[in-house]
Parts: C-alpha cells; sequence; structure tokens
C-alpha cells in the first residue's frame, strides 16, 4: 500500500502542469538566450517573460551555478520541484524529475550549485523545458510554473562551450592574497610555488583594473633576528624576481621585507614556525 502511494505521489508530481497553475515561460517566438562572453566568465540567460531571468554562470577558477531571478519578490516562497518537461514539440517525452529547491527567502528566486544547474543544461540540450513548480503564487492557493525554454537553446550553447575554453584558471578572490611558505633556512621557489606564482602573473596580465602588487617577505624566530630579515628580503626578492619572469612590469611591484617581526602565528610549535616562514603576494585594484 505504502509503495503504491508513493508511486502514485510521484505520478502527481510529474503530470502536465494544471490548467489552473499561473505559468510563466517564453514562447518560441519569444525565447531568446544572450550569452555575455570573456576571460572572468561566461553567462548564458534567458528573460521568462512577467516573471524575471534565468541564468546560468561559470565564473572562472568556480563551477557553473544557475540563478533564477524574479523581478518581484514573494512570487515564490518555500520549496519547489524541478521538472525538465517536455517541450510543445516533443509530443509523448515523459517528464523527468530533477529534484526540489530552496526558494530564497531575500531574493524570491533560485541560486543552485553545479550539480542541479547541469542537470538542466543537459534537459535543455534535449530540448526539455526545465520546470520550477511551486504550490502557491503570491500567497495565494494557485500553483505556479516557471520554465525555461528550449528554444533557440543549441546555437547559444555552442558559445556558451566555446566560451568555457578561454576561462582562465582563476579569479579574482582566488589570487588577490596569496600566501607562499618556505622550509627553514631557504629562500629558493618550489615547484608548487612557481606554479602558483604562474598563476597569479597569468591573471594580472589579463585584468587591466590589477594596479599594484605588494610582495612582503617573512621568515619564523628561529635563528638571529638580523638572518632572519635578510633571509626573509632573500624570499621576497625571489618571488619578485620570478614574477617579472613571467612578464609583470617591475615597477607595478612593491617589494617589502619584515624579517620575524610580524607573524601570522604564534612561533610555538614546528607547524606554526613553518607558517610564518612566508611571502604574502597582495594585488590591488583601481
Amino acid at each position: 500500500m505504502i509503495l503504491r502511494c508513493s508511486a502514485l505521489l510521484m505520478l502527481l508530481m510529474l503530470l502536465p502542469v494544471s490548467a489552473q497553475a499561473v505559468v510563466f515561460r517564453a514562447s518560441i517566438d519569444e525565447s531568446v538566450w544572450e550569452m555575455e562572453t570573456s576571460r572572468f566568465f561566461c553567462r548564458l540567460s534567458q528573460a521568462v517573460p512577467a516573471f524575471g531571468r534565468a541564468v546560468f554562470e561559470h565564473e572562472a577558477g568556480e563551477r557553473l551555478r544557475f540563478e533564477l531571478r524574479p523581478t518581484q519578490k514573494y512570487q515564490l516562497d518555500g520549496e519547489a520541484r524541478l521538472i525538465a518537461r517536455a517541450s510543445p514539440w516533443q509530443p509523448g517525452v515523459a517528464p523527468v524529475n530533477l529534484g526540489r529547491v530552496e526558494i530564497s527567502a531575500e531574493s524570491g528566486g533560485f541560486s543552485l550549485g553545479s550539480e542541479l544547474a547541469n542537470a538542466m543544461l543537459v534537459a535543455l540540450h534535449k530540448g526539455m523545458t526545465p520546470t520550477f513548480a511551486s504550490d502557491e503564487w503570491f500567497d495565494t492557493n494557485e500553483p505556479v510554473e516557471v520554465g525555461i525554454s528550449a528554444a533557440n537553446f543549441q546555437s547559444a550553447y555552442d558559445d556558451y562551450l566555446g566560451c568555457l575554453t578561454t576561462l582562465l584558471p582563476v579569479n579574482y578572490r582566488q589570487v588577490a592574497r596569496t600566501a607562499v611558505l618556505f622550509p627553514s633556512a631557504a629562500w629558493r621557489l618550489s615547484d608548487a610555488t612557481r606554479e602558483r606564482l604562474g598563476l597569479i602573473a597569468l591573471y594580472v596580465k589579463t585584468d587591466d583594473s590589477v594596479k599594484s602588487i605588494y610582495v612582503d617577505g617573512h621568515s619564523d624566530n628561529y635563528g638571529r633576528r638580523l638572518l632572519n630579515r635578510d633571509l626573509s628580503k632573500k624570499r621576497a626578492e625571489e618571488v619578485t624576481r620570478y614574477l617579472v619572469s613571467q612578464g609583470i612590469p617591475e615597477d607595478m611591484i612593491t617589494t617589502r621585507y619584515h624579517g620575524e617581526r610580524y607573524p601570522v602565528v604564534p612561533n610555538t610549535s614546528a607547524e606554526n614556525r613553518a607558517r610564518n616562514r612566508r611571502v604574502a603576494i597582495r594585488l590591488e585594484r583601481e
């Protein structure tokens, strides 16, 4: 009996939208996909007439996200079902349940992670209509559905895939504040440090808004103070030399060294001292 009820509930959930539901979805003629491309993000979006905008965004260094942005708050509330429904030109194609999503109390929309966002792209690629179904519209008893039309999708999707191949491997947040660590008494760069500095250099050469770089060398408190100061100087200068070798103009970089004066943690253990043997790289925009 329980299994029958569960099966019936699933069937009801996937049935086509009822005649009483309020439906927001672009018609075939209204369905326009807009593509914005750069080295920093790929953004694929569609206006949902009288409701808002559906946005797929893949930022450099991050995973794909989807947002449903209503022009009016409080149209949706609580939770919604995400269903891939057959488009008008797909008679006989069964709907697919993709999951449930929480509606943002602040915006009245959704912000979905990569798993559901990619599932929606797959559905659109198959010609289906990802649809958010909620039981209440504006706190009424009327059900509502918001559909993302697959009409005219494929060409924009091809552009989106092309954009992904040009994205930088990192974004500003990921490189704006970086610390690279050094073994005790060492100042030479490890392969991992060179790789990290290479990413920073690549980003800076691409983002014209980055105007200056601050390189600050530090040491732990092991040994004599003057020797530690000299060691922090060598570390900072080594980082600066490598950034310049990767195409960063030397006049963009301010190189400083501080010895053991500014530990990030107390030098009370080997683990803490390892964290203090560092060079901090800070990017500043205009």
